[in-house]
């Protein structure tokens, strides 16, 4: 139980780390050319300025899930550490 919280907490957090910092990596490379980011679409607009759109509106399934796991996990872990092991047991 105890390994299974700890991959629910951390896998969750890092999946979502990196969707947000790949979708800022095309964010920073769309404007360094000079563009506007169109978040609803996932692309540059070269010529007309886009409404920002937060990235918890765009993906809530991802958001939402992704903490839901994390605190899953927490949980796990926690009864896990809280637990005896049955080798600890003699």
């Amino acid at each position: 139980m105890l390994r299974l919280g700890l991959i629910l907490l951390i896998v969750p957090s890092l999946a979502l780390m990196g969707a947000y910092m790949y979708e800022q990596h095309l964010i920073e490379s769309c404007t360094a050319i000079g563009g506007f980011f169109d978040y609803a679409l996932s692309e540059c607009d070269p010529q007309t300025e886009q409404p920002f759109i937060p990235f918890m509106v765009r993906y809530p399934l991802l958001v939402n899930g992704g903490m839901l796991l994390s605190v899953l996990g927490l949980l796990l872990t926690i009864v896990g550490l809280y637990k005896p092991n049955k080798r600890d047991v003699a």
